[in-house]
Order: C-alpha cells, then structure tokens, then sequence
C-alpha cells in the first residue's frame, strides 16, 4: 500500500509491480482510524469518492447504499466522533469499499464489533469475495478466520509458521493424536507403549500415538480402565494451532 518502503523485493497485482495507479484501485483499512473525526459521516464518503475519482452523484449514491448496508441510515449526517467505535469501524469499512476497488485490503477489520455487528461485517465481506473481489485481512479473532478464509497464513514474530487452508492445517496438525474420556477416571492416561500424553483434563486426554500404533489398541486400553465416554482424533482448533506452531 505504500505505507512503508520495502527493504527488498517487490509486490505485485496481477501481471504489474503496484504503483500509484495500482493502490488507487485497491481498498484500503488501516487499523488505526484514517477518517475526519469532525466531518459527517455520508459526507466524508462521498469525498473519499471524489478523491478516487468517482462522479459526485454516483459517490452519494454508492454512499446511501453502504450506510444502509451497514446499518448506518439513520447516522448519515452525524459527525464521526459521536459514533461508538465499532460504528466507526463499520464507516472506515464502507470507506474502503466506496470507489468499488478491485482488491481490498484490511487490517483488524472487526476489532471493536459486537457479535452481531461481526456476523453483518462477515456476511458483507463474503459478498464482495464471491463477487470476485479477493479480500486480504489481518485478524487476532481466530475463529472468525478459521470460518471465512479459504487461504490462511500464520505469522508468528515476522516468521510465517504455517500456511493453508483452515481444515489442511488443522488435520495435518492431528496426525496421530486422539481425544480419550474415560467414565469416572479424570486425568486418566494410557498404560499402551508408543503413546505419548499431550494433555489431560477431567474430561478428556490426547494422547499422540507413535508410528505402527494401531489406534484399536488405544481404545482397548482405555476400556480397560473404565466405560468411553469420547473417543476422536483431536483436531486443534486454529488458536491451538497457532500456539503450538509459535512455541
């Protein structure tokens, strides 16, 4: 986006390196806010518009549209700083969508959301992905990213540590690890050779199994201890991912 001056290498759009011309047909989040806190809210958007070369009337028309998208109608004429923060967030989403770019890139998009001003950002950003707008964001909210990204990369102190889709990740990460409950025996753990404890709790144990460890032999074992209550692969959620693949 031009913000910082790379040290190497380049980035590019399609077949061209991004330039000026390139970063006006992209939409632009930044986390912090980048909008005039004492200037009306449809107003600021139609500006923004003009700035990217939109014609007036489509601007306010584009600008109608995406305040009733975002449920904002009502605040139209009120001036930015006297809305909530998460309003705010949704205004600086419509600012990035208002010239109809051609990619959209967002940082922290839905920080400062309520859940269901989350689900209404969700919905509205999906619908500009299958229009064919590819949507680049970055997010601490995993699970959010793991329910709308098809592609995932994971950074960890500037290093990515793992990349691809949600399910791709989570079930390379299973490997051979299983969830075990067994009745009335909290922590319990398995007498098998090859198996490895990774935690444990009063309700399940995963256990990692060694290679040529038939999983059968894990639920025998665990059967002689007591009745199964949960017997699965354990495939981490994508927060448990990242905090094993960042160790």
């Amino acid at each position: 986006m031009g913000v910082l001056t790379p040290d190497a290498g380049t980035v590019t759009w399609g077949d061209s390196t991004v330039t000026l011309d390139v970063r006006r047909r992209v939409g632009y989040m930044p986390e912090e806010r980048g909008l005039y806190p004492k200037m009306k809210v449809r107003d600021q958007l139609v500006y923004l518009a003009r700035v990217f070369g939109v014609e007036a009337a489509v601007a306010g028309e584009r600008a109608d549209a995406l305040l009733s998208d975002f449920g904002l109608a009502e605040r139209a004429g009120d001036l930015l700083h006297t809305l909530s923060l998460g309003n705010q967030q949704r205004v600086q989403v419509a600012a990035a969508l208002i010239h109809e770019p051609e990619l959209l890139v967002l940082d922290e998009p839905f920080s400062g959301l309520d859940p269901i001003a989350m689900d209404s950002m969700a919905t509205r950003l999906t619908e500009r992905a299958h229009a064919g707008v590819p949507v680049l964001f970055s997010s601490h909210q995993l699970e959010l990213v793991e329910r709308l990204c098809d592609d995932i990369v994971l950074i960890h102190e500037g290093r990515v540590v793992a990349a691809g889709s949600a399910q791709g990740m989570r079930a390379k990460r299973a490997g051979s690890r299983y969830r075990v409950g067994v009745d009335g025996v909290p922590h319990w753990r398995p007498t098998l050779a090859g198996t490895d404890v990774i935690s444990t709790t009063d309700e399940a144990t995963v256990v990692e199994l060694s290679e040529g460890v038939d999983p059968q032999e894990l639920l025998a074992n665990a059967q002689r201890a007591g009745a199964i209550t949960h017997f699965s692969r354990a495939v981490p959620s994508l927060s448990e991912l990242f905090a094993e693949v960042s160790r």
